[in-house]
């Protein structure tokens, strides 16, 4: 692989409550723990249980400015991402209908995608950037979709920012991912090695 694609391959951190927990002080310690540990280029709050999710959002975006994080998203909800001061916004692939509404809002816009018509809908509605998923086993996630199925579609959609997800959790996936030209890897569990 070249430098060029080393410099640009994005690291991106979603959390969990089950990794960092909804516990505000908790929640603090565990997340500035993995982004003293781990370099993070983007990182997304992702909380779909606990019932105190402002307030942790509000931290979350704390934390992340205090770390330097370059592009800091809420998963789903748009409004609350431009209310708190977030960057942007990763919505699921039952949104697309709110790609525009977030781009409207100036909110970096990511968005799941698990085959080539959400990819062709995501690129005619201007996504900045999407996740591909599930790449590796994850639970609960259907089949992997693999390594090889991940090249033929960076291969059809070379001018999409296309980031490998799923079942990621060792250096060594990460290098099978890096010698692809996805624009990098997102993973939830792969940086809560060490809590």
């Amino acid at each position: 692989m070249n430098k060029e694609n080393k410099k640009r391959f994005i690291r991106y951190l979603i959390t969990d409550p089950k990794y960092y927990s909804n516990d505000l002080k908790i929640f603090e310690k565990n997340l500035s723990f993995v982004l003293q540990n781990f370099t993070v280029d983007i990182i997304c709050f992702r909380d779909k249980s606990s019932t105190n999710y402002k307030e942790l959002a509000k931290k979350f975006i704390e934390i992340s400015k205090k770390f330097k994080i370059k592009k800091i998203l809420l998963n789903t909800n748009y409004k609350l991402a431009k209310k708190l001061g977030a960057s942007g916004v990763h919505l699921s692939s039952s949104s697309f209908n709110e790609i525009n509404k977030a781009k409207k809002l100036n909110l970096y816009t990511i968005i799941s995608c698990h085959d080539e018509k959400e990819i062709k809908q995501a690129q005619k509605l201007k996504a900045d950037c999407i996740t591909y998923s599930p790449i590796f086993y994850s639970p609960n996630k259907g089949k992997a979709k693999g390594i090889e199925a991940l090249k033929e579609v960076l291969a059809l959609y070379s001018n999409m920012n296309i980031i490998a997800l799923g079942g990621i959790i060792n250096k060594t996936q990460i290098n099978e991912i890096m010698n692809t030209r996805a624009y990098g890897f997102a993973s939830i569990r792969y940086f809560t090695q060490n809590l």
